[in-house]
C-alpha cells in the first residue's frame, strides 16, 4: 500500500485475499496446541526430576563452592554436589582417578561409587536442561502459532480505482 493522499476522484475497495488462508489458521492453531503440550511436558519433567532428587535427601556439604547446606533439588545444586563429590573422591585417592588406581586398591571402590553418583547427578542436570529447552520451544511454538493466526485473519487487498 502507498501512503499517497487520497483524492476525491478515487475509491478504495476491500477484497478478500486471492488464496484461502484457512490452512494457515489451522497450522497456527496446531502450533499453539503443540506449544502448550511442550510447556506442560517440560514442567512435568522438571518437577519429576526435582522431586526425585529431593527425595534422596542429599545436602550440599559446607565445603562446596556454593549452596552449602541446601537440599539438592535443582540443576545448580546437583552440579555443585557432583563437583564436591569429585573433590572428596580425589582427596581420598591422593589425586588419582578410578582408572589410575591399581585394581586391588581398596580406594578404587570409593572412586567407582563417586563416579556413579556424579554421573547420576549430571544426568539430572541434563534432564533439567532438556526440560528448559522443551519449555522454551513450547513458548516459541505458541508465539509462531499466534503470529500465523493473526496474519491469516487480517489479510486484505486494498485496490484504488478511479471513480467514473
Amino acid at each position: 500500500m502507498t501512503d499517497a493522499p487520497v483524492d476525491s476522484g478515487t475509491a478504495d475497495t476491500v477484497e478478500p485475499p486471492a488464496r484461502s488462508v484457512g490452512g494457515v489458521k489451522v497450522v497456527g492453531t496446531l502450533a499453539i496446541i503443540a506449544g502448550v503440550v511442550l510447556i506442560v511436558a517440560g514442567v512435568i519433567a522438571w518437577i519429576l526430576v526435582s522431586s526425585q532428587l529431593r527425595a534422596e535427601n542429599i545436602t550440599v556439604p559446607d565445603d562446596a563452592a556454593a549452596f552449602q547446606g541446601q537440599t539438592v533439588a535443582g540443576p545448580f545444586t546437583a552440579y555443585v554436589q557432583a563437583d564436591i563429590i569429585q573433590h572428596h573422591a580425589l582427596e581420598a585417592s591422593g589425586g588419582k582417578t578410578y582408572a589410575e588406581l591399581a585394581q586391588d586398591d581398596p580406594v578404587r571402590a570409593t572412586m567407582m561409587n563417586a563416579s556413579f553418583l556424579r554421573a547420576s547427578l549430571f544426568t539430572s542436570v541434563v534432564a533439567f536442561g532438556v526440560s528448559a529447552l522443551v519449555i522454551g520451544m513450547g513458548i516459541l511454538a505458541i508465539l509462531i502459532g499466534w503470529a500465523l493466526r493473526r496474519l491469516a485473519s487480517a489479510p486484505v487487498v486494498v485496490k484504488r480505482s478511479a471513480l467514473t
